[in-house]
């Protein structure tokens, strides 16, 4: 008979063993363990069980019973291990609920849209009603209503994108010479402005008038850093009872320090067919804090929108008294506004759609 010692190490290698199998939770573990305990050259019981022949005759025959009996405990464990993993995993194809989700790209507003939430948020606050009109027009809507009349430099078919008008012997694209003006007024276009649709809204709604109306805009312009064939502006109407200059100055005053942060407004003479007296709107340059650089042209301001009070005869052309009631109309590009802002000098960055430049804009 072994003596005690020998008993023991079988023990020992007994509860190591199973210590390690209970911490055991892959197969890559069990595999380890197998190799441990039963690698034919380094495993434990391996070691064992060639030892056996260095035991006196008398005791080889009772401690090689109990290391097989070692080794036959730890193969079936092992399998039974292997097993139950087995049992335990998710058919093919199944999905594994607790794993943790993919990591989705958060998106981004496009930063012609945040402007155009921005100045759309301003405007409501102020009380005023957003409006979408139609992006192809009529002349008398774009132009006549307006006050532009037809030898405008506005109708050049160099700025304006005419769709079409019923003419003898060719199409407009084709006809060179001046047009009958019931042709003209028959004319539909893509609209060179949203101001358009105020005058809908004033055929259709008495004063008091407060709207902006924002939305893609076409001219017949070169794609270059500053100019586009599409591009996006709002315009805004406000019309009432004693609306003065002053009301102008003060509503924009608001909205550009709010959109732009503590700047000076100032009002510029400038000339509008529909509106009298007309007036660009300026921003102190942010660049420069006022003193001049390359970005304001040594000026130390900005032109940001045009604006002025309402022509008396845009008034006429749909029904208001410019004896009973007075406004102001304005309007801006948004793509301007999002170049000031963000610091862009190339307006074709908007709409290439290159991930490297829009992932610059943090989510909202």
């Amino acid at each position: 008979m072994p003596d005690i010692a020998d008993r023991s190490t079988v023990d020992a290698l007994r509860a190591d063993f199973r210590a390690r199998l209970a911490a055991a939770s892959s197969d890559r573990d069990l595999k380890t363990l197998n190799d441990e305990f039963l690698s034919r050259k380094t495993g434990s019981v391996t070691t064992l069980l060639k030892s056996l022949s260095a035991l006196p005759a008398d005791a080889r025959r009772e401690f090689g019973q109990l290391v097989n009996a070692l080794k036959t405990e730890i193969e079936s464990a092992l399998d039974d291990r292997r097993a139950a993993l087995a049992s335990s995993r998710p058919p093919a194809g199944a999905v594994d609920v607790t794993l943790p989700s993919r990591q989705i790209p958060i998106g981004r507003v496009h930063p012609l849209m945040r402007v155009r939430q921005q100045v759309e948020d301003i405007f409501a606050r102020m009380g005023y009603e957003i409006l979408e009109g139609p992006e192809v027009e009529d002349d008398y809507h774009n132009f006549e209503a307006l006050n532009m009349p037809a030898d405008h430099p506005a109708r050049d078919m160099q700025d304006t994108l005419y769709l079409g008008a019923p003419i003898v012997g060719g199409t407009w694209g084709a006809h060179t010479g001046p047009l009958p003006e019931a042709q003209v007024r028959a004319a539909t276009l893509l609209r060179t402005h949203t101001s358009a649709m105020q005058i809908r809204y004033m055929k259709t709604f008495p004063p008091p008038v407060r709207i902006i109306v924002p939305g893609r805009v076409y001219r017949r312009d070169d794609l270059d850093l500053s100019h586009t064939p599409m591009f996006q502006q709002f315009e805004g109407l406000v019309v009432g009872s004693g609306i003065t200059l002053a009301d102008l100055k003060g509503t924009f005053q608001a909205m550009l320090r709010e959109l732009f942060g503590e700047v000076n407004v100032r009002l510029r003479p400038s000339f509008f067919p529909y509106t009298e007296p007309s007036a660009e709107i300026d921003i102190s340059c942010q660049s420069c804090a006022g003193s001049g650089c390359g970005t304001c042209k040594q000026t130390g301001w900005i032109e940001i929108l045009g604006s002025g009070m309402v022509h008396p005869a845009v008034f006429e052309a749909v029904g208001y008294d410019p004896e009973q009631v007075t406004g102001f109309a304005f309007g801006m590009g948004i793509e301007r506004v999002a170049m000031l802002k963000y610091g862009v000098d190339d307006i074709r960055l908007f709409y290439e759609n290159d991930l490297r430049f829009l992932e610059q804009f943090p989510p909202l």
